[in-house]
């Protein structure tokens, strides 16, 4: 069974609560306390108020069956979401909120455990830069591209012409590279500290505060840029983009390596370097985006969804979708399809 719910922002779902909760590894009467409703799972949301613009997140839930949140969209915040449990454990993310609607699919029985840092107005824009100055120069200009297409989406409205004011060169995918991180040890320690923080009132307050800080501050160390002069980091970008106009039938590392003058040797630690992944990987991961928006935004059946992005078995291809996002793919398309209109 599939629930869906249709929400301005991402955590009206959840029930008031209250700080005396046992399940709360630490709390304190300022904070809000939400609770996931008994008929959906078990849980809780944990808003620590750091400062008017700084909050500290603890997040923690289970669901008894999938759902679907289908949220308006938020805006004028940034967040630093640090997975401790779920589909992505052991990474942190850098989330820019800028007022796009969303969805996002939850699945049962798999447990959410997250920390997670907000910064609102005026400090946002500091964190907010010292993010994109860690982009490399190729993702800083896709990065201002997309915010120039946002303002003009917030004067129409319409998602669809926001997507129609991106460039098809553009490499928006990109940016999911570059916002994500794995967690390191050093970050763990500071994770722990947070949940297990000792303290009480203004002094747990600023306790939690200087950890939060802390562990961002961690965060945006890690965002190295590749050590690549720039004539290997223009070959992989060419790279890149080769493989997302022929995901369909993409050439071998060698091939590729010969169609932008390099070699395999170069074209396999390029990629690590600049996206994490291997050229294959790399594919993969743009092909299953553009899988995911087809199966959203389309008519077209899994079949034909998954010869569109490169797949020549339908199997092949539900066992990667499955693999990636949990859940099969016309599963995914009957729960999400809604949503573009």
């Amino acid at each position: 069974m599939t629930q869906r719910l249709t929400l301005s922002r991402w955590d009206e779902w959840f029930d008031l609560g209250s700080w005396q909760d046992p399940r709360l590894l630490h709390a304190d009467p300022s904070d809000r306390i939400l609770l996931c409703p008994s008929a959906l799972g078990d849980g809780y949301y944990q808003n620590i108020f750091l400062e008017d613009n700084i909050t500290l997140v603890i997040l923690d839930y289970r669901l008894h069956d999938d759902l679907v949140l289908d949220v308006a969209g938020e805006c004028d915040r940034i967040e630093f979401e640090f997975q401790l449990a779920g589909p992505q454990s052991g990474y942190s993310f850098f989330v820019p909120y800028f007022g796009l609607p969303e969805i996002n699919i939850k699945h049962a029985r798999k447990r959410y455990f997250k920390v997670e840092v907000f910064f609102e107005p005026p400090i946002l824009n500091t964190y907010f830069q010292a993010v994109l100055k860690r982009f490399t120069p190729r993702d800083q200009q896709v990065a201002t591209t997309a915010m120039q297409a946002l303002h003009r989406f917030w004067d129409s409205g319409s998602r669809d012409i926001f997507e129609q004011l991106i460039p098809k060169q553009l490499d928006i995918f990109s940016l999911d590279y570059a916002t994500r991180a794995p967690i390191t040890a050093a970050m763990e320690t500071i994770l722990g500290q947070i949940l297990r923080c000792p303290y009480r009132g203004t002094a747990r307050r600023s306790y939690l505060k200087q950890k939060a800080l802390e562990l961002v501050d961690m965060r945006l160390a890690a965002m190295t840029r590749p050590r690549l002069p720039l004539d290997e980091l223009n070959h992989i970008y060419q790279a890149a983009a080769f493989l997302r106009e022929n995901l369909t039938n993409p050439p071998t590392v060698e091939l590729l390596a010969r169609h932008i003058g390099t070699n395999r040797l170069k074209i396999n630690q390029g990629f690590h370097q600049v996206y994490g992944t291997t050229p294959f990987g790399y594919l993969r991961d743009y092909r299953l985006t553009q899988a995911k928006r087809l199966l959203m935004t389309s008519e077209l059946s899994v079949a034909q969804v998954a010869a569109a992005v490169g797949y020549s078995s339908r199997s092949r291809f539900a066992t990667a979708f499955r693999q990636r996002t949990g859940i099969n793919p016309k599963t995914f398309q009957l729960q999400t399809w809604p949503y573009a209109s």
